[in-house]
């Protein structure tokens, strides 16, 4: 019998991010860090020789996985264990390995450089499913659609001008991660309580050596700066952080999902459906968003999940406690797994999405009457008529109309006014009046000025992450 796999990893996530958290990824990181230290503290004049650092840097990527489990399991320290594995790998650099540090600093320091590789993966996404959709806008910029409000019919706007709608929530999204990413710190090299205590005992007192220890693994491992300030750990906050950014991709992934579930349901737009899918086992003849639905269902575990940074965050004690360990083991990798899913689910309908348009259109028909009655009634008073008056007559056809629709027949509104000898528009007018172009005022110019402004310099700096995205395993 097989034992429980988790769907991030078999159903949803691309294996370009689960590389990302993958152990091999994780534990070489930690040797990276050690090599990191060691050529620092040499480079600042402690007595460490380049063969020790050679024979560590020839095993980076040579773990023995199954021989560091088997020393957690006697000694219960995970850092402790890939030390002595490390050691045993590489006999004469043994003495020097992890030199002053403690366990934060191979485990913090990863977690923020496994965060940012995943960091990148989802920009990467983001400017993919931003440019589908910039051209997904302009191709249906013009093309007039009933606005909703509630969920009823609206005052009018365009396909493309709702798509940038959804744009502008992963473009607030991409500036929050761009922030993210251009201050991002490390840990960095701070000691048992953050005091740097061992490190100074290293350098016989000499606290500019100390600090400029600090800056020259940051620059080994990619980074510009390291939080200044630190307990046993890097703040808890930070975790926060990055988990607001991908709630907030979530919260803007799972808003699309809504409409084109509603879209579809209205059979106006509809999201990819395979030639061989089944959108049902008993209904042969449904076509289920099922892939909006996934959106949705996976972007509310991580708008949940989110919470859990916050409360190991608001819930640490003075310089450490260990509550936060076992619960970021679960909820940060998840959390990028589910979000890089999402990603590849939003990216995959944006590519995919059917418009029918004649359906659109009926809708348009069959609404738009209501809404021109506000302009038929200002026409009839530029020609003398009394407003009150017809008012009242259009009111008493709305109604009268409506009753039809309610017993299923077409809207007749229309054609009730125009054969109404009492106001004073022929047929040629009122249709004029009615034209759904006339409805949807800067719609088409907004998405122009939009894209131009927004959009455009997004995709233009960013066009070499422009791919054809891995499609979604199932």
């Amino acid at each position: 019998m097989k034992i429980y796999e988790n769907p991030l990893i078999t159903r949803y996530a691309s294996e370009e991010m689960l590389k990302v958290f993958s152990d091999e990824n994780k534990f070489s990181t930690w040797r990276k860090l050690w090599v990191a230290l060691a050529e620092s503290q040499k480079e600042l004049g402690l007595d460490i020789k380049d063969s020790q650092i050679k024979e560590m840097k020839k095993h980076i990527n040579k773990l023995n996985l199954k021989r560091a489990a088997e020393i957690e399991k006697e000694t219960r320290h995970d850092v402790m264990a890939h030390v002595r594995v490390f050691g045993e790998q590489c006999p004469s650099a043994k003495p020097i390995i992890h030199l002053g540090a403690t366990s934060a600093f191979v485990g913090d320091n990863t977690d923020i450089i496994l965060m940012k590789q995943g960091l990148k993966i989802i920009k990467k996404r983001l400017v993919n499913c931003i440019n589908l959709l910039k051209k997904f806008a302009r191709r249906y910029k013009n093309v007039p659609t009933l606005g909703f409000t509630h969920f009823q019919p609206a005052q009018l706007t365009t396909v493309g001008k709702r798509a940038c709608l959804w744009i502008q929530d992963l473009i607030m999204d991409f500036e929050n991660l761009e922030l993210l990413l251009d201050n991002l710190k490390l840990r960095g090299v701070k000691g048992t309580t953050g005091t740097q205590a061992s490190f100074l005992k290293l350098f016989n007192g000499d606290e500019q050596k100390v600090e400029e220890l600090d800056k020259l693994v940051c620059k080994k491992m990619g980074f510009k700066q390291s939080f200044p300030i630190t307990g046993q750990t890097y703040p808890r906050k930070f975790d926060t952080q990055i988990l607001n950014i991908l709630k907030g991709i979530a919260e803007s992934a799972h808003k699309f999902s809504n409409d084109i579930r509603l879209l579809q349901h209205l059979k106006e737009i509809e999201e990819p459906f395979g030639k061989k899918q089944i959108g049902s086992s008993a209904m042969a003849y449904k076509k289920n968003p099922m892939r909006s639905e996934r959106i949705a269902a996976l972007a509310r575990y991580v708008i949940v999940n989110s919470i859990n940074t916050s409360i190991t965050a608001s819930q640490q004690w003075l310089e450490r406690t260990l509550d936060d360990s076992a619960n970021r083991r679960i909820v940060i990798p998840e959390a990028f797994l589910a979000v890089d899913s999402i990603l590849l689910l939003y990216i995959n309908i944006a590519k995919g999405l059917t418009v029918n348009t004649k359906i659109i259109e009926r809708n348009v028909q069959e609404n738009l009457p209501f809404m021109a009655t506000e302009n038929i009634i200002m026409e009839a008073v530029k020609k003398g008529e009394d407003r009150q008056e017809i008012h009242e007559k259009i009111r008493q056809h709305s109604i009268k109309a409506l009753t039809k629709i309610k017993e299923g027949n077409q809207n007749d509104l229309l054609e009730r006014i125009i054969q109404d000898k009492e106001i004073p528009l022929n047929e040629k007018e009122i249709k004029n009046i009615i034209d759904p172009n006339k409805f949807i005022g800067r719609s088409a110019s907004q998405v122009d000025n939009y894209i131009k402004e927004y959009v455009e310099p997004i995709i233009s700096k960013y066009n070499y992450l422009l791919e054809e995205s891995e499609e979604v395993k199932v």
